[in-house]
C-alpha cells in the first residue's frame, strides 16, 4: 500500500544563519534509510561548516544559486540546476548572493546527523 506523506518534519540546520530544512522522506519524517529527501530554503550570507559525509547528495536548485565548495575548488549551481557531490568528499554549501536559495536535497542513504562529519565551527 502507498505511504502518504502528509507533512514534513521541520530539521534544525547548520550554519551561522537560520535556514529552513523540511524533510518529506528520510529518518526523521518517515522513518526511511534508504533515502532522504527535502526542501531547503537558505537566506542570503548562510555558510555551514565543512562536511565529508558517508552518503551521495543529488541537490536541484529552484531558485537563486547554490555555492559548493570542495577541495580544490567551487561550483556555483544555479536555478534549473543540480549537482551531485560523492560520499566521502570534503564539501561545504553557502548560498552567498543576496537572493539566497531554495533547492531539494536527496541522501542515498538517508541523511544523519552521525554520518554528515561537519567540522566543528
Amino acid at each position: 500500500m502507498p505511504q502518504l506523506i502528509e507533512k514534513p518534519t521541520r530539521i534544525q540546520a547548520a550554519g551561522n544563519k537560520p535556514k529552513l530544512i523540511d524533510e518529506y522522506i528520510g529518518r526523521a519524517n518517515s522513518q526511511t534509510e534508504a533515502v532522504s529527501i527535502a526542501h531547503m530554503r537558505s537566506p542570503s550570507g548562510w555558510i555551514e561548516p565543512g562536511q565529508r559525509p558517508e552518503f551521495d547528495e543529488f541537490t536541484v536548485v529552484l531558485t537563486g544559486m547554490l555555492r559548493v565548495e570542495y577541495e580544490g575548488g567551487q561550483v556555483d549551481v544555479r536555478a534549473g540546476q543540480a549537482v551531485i557531490v560523492r560520499k566521502g568528499e570534503w564539501v561545504r554549501y553557502s548560498t552567498p548572493t543576496a537572493e539566497g536559495a531554495e533547492y531539494i536535497a536527496i541522501c542515498l542513504p538517508a541523511f544523519s546527523p552521525d554520518t554528515v562529519h561537519r567540522e566543528s565551527v
